[in-house]
């Protein structure tokens, strides 16, 4: 298996308003692939981000859709700068996000801070002067 993950998919509760959320974050999807708003597909820069219905997410993985509270997984969206950590966070509040945690200093060098998508799925956002990004912004350790 290589290592890679092709595609991410976030189970959310109403899948318009976390369109919404996401098209107000400035991600755009490419619409000629849209399945009559089964799934939303936003393609990045080396995989995909979906949005698939909270319950059929967990029919087809074959679990129970009740799941609630810390799902002890975190996305993470890494910036050029410390200022853009900041531009971030406030962008996701404004567009109906919640900051879980204020953009700080870590422990290990950087700068980071927590929001919340409408379905609770967080998103770390941060800059690692340690681990500049690539030529399309891709992280690399």
């Amino acid at each position: 298996m290589e290592q890679r993950i092709s595609v991410i998919t976030l189970g959310v509760r109403n899948l318009a308003r976390s369109k919404a959320f996401y098209d107000a974050l400035g991600w755009r999807m490419d619409s000629s692939r849209e399945e009559e708003g089964a799934i939303i597909a936003y393609n990045l820069h080396a995989s995909t981000l979906c949005l698939y219905s909270w319950d059929g997410l967990a029919e087809d993985a074959q679990v129970d859709s009740s799941g609630s509270g810390f799902r002890g997984v975190t996305l993470a969206y890494n910036v050029s700068t410390r200022e853009e950590v900041d531009q971030v966070l406030a962008e996701a509040e404004q567009v109906g996000g919640s900051i879980v945690k204020p953009a700080q200093d870590t422990f290990w060098g950087g700068y980071s801070g927590y929001f919340a998508d409408p379905d609770g799925m967080l998103w770390e956002v941060a800059w690692n002067p340690f681990s500049p990004l690539g030529p399309n912004h891709e992280f690399q350790w």
